[in-house]
């Protein structure tokens, strides 16, 4: 009897596995594919008319048929997304060199600080003339001077509140990094943005809240009684606003609403549902957020099939970051080394700094003489009266709610595309009815001024002790629960440590965020009617319309150092207390 052996089946091929794949397939992938590939044509569509030729020299006519609009808002989209991926960049790399390095973080967080502190319109200024220098001729250098306006509304918030989380890592969470050895880049993608996704998500809908803020600004743009626009949204708005036109500006606020609303629906939403997976909790919360856009994709077979296709390269990335060394290094520091590694870093470093500001001086004392900073430092302290007033009013009404709302996921649901609504109206929309509501009751601008810094700095709050309110462990609140702490005990004891280094974050950035807000806060302009308030914010406005370089400097030097001196005295000693006091 003989018996045959039947030869063993080949090996499938990656192109036979890939399309096995490619025949299970079902309706909702077909309609995934399909809207991802009309996502690519209306960006590829919609990016063509940012390299046609422009001249410097030519009118600026902005057309504004509401028959445009779903086009201006499109190219609105585009930049606003670009910058947000330019801002996610950047806060990675940046609050990582910081928050890593105690050398760099005595130079990165300070400048941090400053740059959150320069307007819009200070970056706009130079900006402008850069870009256009580098692309002659073409809208591009425009399209990119906006974008890198936007990307400035957007970057600061983010970080800081992504350096919070590094610095305030859970310990539990550095010592299981060492104990295994993790890579330094396992270590960053597997332990420090879990950590931080929940608040990066947050602070990123906040930042590009913030972006929509100033979109007025950085696609209608006036330097030295140069104008320039770009098709947009905020260009359209701004057109309407300076004619009058009540009707144009009606479509426009509809035009912002809807846009709004739908990138809540489409991004953010699935985005804050999905963050939900890195809370660090021992028990499951009774509610989670749902997202109708996640919960569809996940039906999908693409993102797993993308998944298997990209793991080769997210190996070989984890093959190479092993260069950047391990995570189970000796705690031990040779102090002599350190102090004198110190000293020649604070040298250098420090030689820098007096380099550039002597040569900033000599500048200003040329052009003007050094009295040029007395206006703007006496200007600043009704800005800085105002930034106050708006903290404190933000901080007592807004931290309740928001730890209302962090603790409901179904509340959550409801309130977070209310809020997104609300923190992405630019202020210049409101113009007219406030403009209207000033006159009309004698509200003086200096007063009413702090209500319209409010729209663009008041959020940074909320949303992130909504931030802080979600990371706080369900376990904790249900052992809170067990043991009947209520009221003040509860926030004594669980909220307040809770959620205190995500609204110092927030406050930071509201803070920040309220001295550039007053740029476009404290001159209210529609049709023939202008109104000023005594104030920073103001002075640097007119500065840059009146292309004076000198005093545009002086009041955004002068901004700076009101800025870095609250966070020096109020700020960084609340965020020293939370690293210490309040870290889960």
């Amino acid at each position: 009897m003989s018996f045959r052996t039947r030869p063993a089946p080949a090996p499938a091929s990656l192109a036979s596995r890939v399309a096995n794949r490619l025949t299970a397939l079902t309706w909702v992938d077909a309609v995934v594919a399909a809207a991802v590939l009309v996502l690519l044509y209306v960006t590829l569509r919609v990016g063509e008319g940012t390299t046609v030729s422009f001249s410097t020299s030519q009118s600026v006519q902005v057309d504004t048929d509401p028959a445009r609009l779903p086009y201006d808002a499109a190219r609105s989209l585009l930049r606003m997304f670009i910058a947000l991926a330019a801002s996610t960049v950047f806060t990675l790399g940046y609050a990582y060199a910081a928050a890593r390095s105690r050398r760099l973080e005595r130079i990165l967080i300070p400048a941090l600080d400053i740059l959150q502190s320069v307007p819009v319109l200070g970056f706009l200024t130079v900006a402008v003339t850069g870009f256009l220098a580098l692309f002659p001729g073409s809208m591009f250098g425009l399209e990119c001077a906006a974008i890198f306006a936007i990307f400035t509304s957007q970057a600061w918030n983010m970080t800081f509140g992504f350096y919070q989380s590094l610095t305030s890592l859970p310990r539990e969470l550095d010592e299981l990094s060492r104990s295994f050895g993790f890579s330094r880049w396992m270590r960053f993608w597997k332990v420090e943005v879990p950590a931080g996704a929940i608040g990066l998500v947050w602070n990123g809908m906040m930042s590009f809240g913030g972006g929509w803020f100033f979109l007025v600004a950085a696609e209608a743009i006036t330097v030295g009684g140069q104008s320039y626009a770009l098709p947009g949204v905020g260009s359209y708005a701004g057109a309407a606003i300076a004619d009058g036109d009540l009707g144009k500006i009606g479509w426009a606020i509809l035009t912002m609403a809807v846009m709004v609303t739908g990138v809540n629906f489409l991004f953010w939403r699935p985005l804050t549902a999905w963050a939900e997976k890195f809370k660090n909790e021992q028990s499951e919360a009774g509610e989670i957020q749902r997202s109708f856009v996640l919960d569809f994709l996940r039906r999908s077979h693409w993102p797993r099939l993308l998944g298997r296709l990209l793991r080769p390269v997210g190996e070989g990335l984890g093959r190479a970051g092993r260069l950047l060394g391990t995570d189970d290094h000796a705690l031990f520091v040779d102090r002599t080394r350190q102090r004198t590694g110190d000293l020649v870093f604070a040298v250098v470093a420090g030689a820098l700094i007096l380099w550039g500001l002597f040569d900033l001086g000599r500048y200003l004392y040329d052009e003007t003489g050094l009295g040029v900073f007395a206006e703007p430092l006496l200007l600043g302290l009704a800005t800085l009266a105002r930034v106050v007033v708006l903290v404190i009013g933000a901080t007592l009404i807004w931290v309740p709610i928001g730890v209302k709302i962090g603790f409901s996921p179904r509340l959550t649901r409801i309130a977070q595309p209310v809020v997104q609504v609300l923190a992405s109206f630019p202020a210049n929309f409101l113009f007219p009815l406030a403009t209207w509501f000033f006159l009309k009751t004698g509200l003086s601008i200096d007063i009413g001024g702090i209500l319209l810094m409010a729209l663009g700095a008041q959020w940074y709050i909320l949303f992130n002790t909504i931030a802080g309110a979600m990371a706080i462990p369900t376990d904790l609140r249900e052992a809170m629960d067990d043991l009947g702490v209520r009221g003040w005990q509860r926030w004594k004891r669980l909220i307040i440590p809770g959620i205190f280094p995500s609204y110092v974050t927030g406050g930071i950035t509201a803070s920040g965020g309220a001295w550039n807000a007053s740029i476009v806060s404290e001159v209210v302009t529609f049709g023939g009617t202008t109104l000023t308030a005594t104030g920073l914010g103001a002075y640097i406005y007119q500065a840059t319309e009146r292309g004076d370089y000198p005093q545009l400097l002086a009041g955004v030097a002068v901004m700076s150092v009101y800025v870095v001196a609250l966070n020096r005295l109020v700020w960084r000693r609340l965020y020293r207390l939370a690293e210490a006091r309040y870290t889960l």
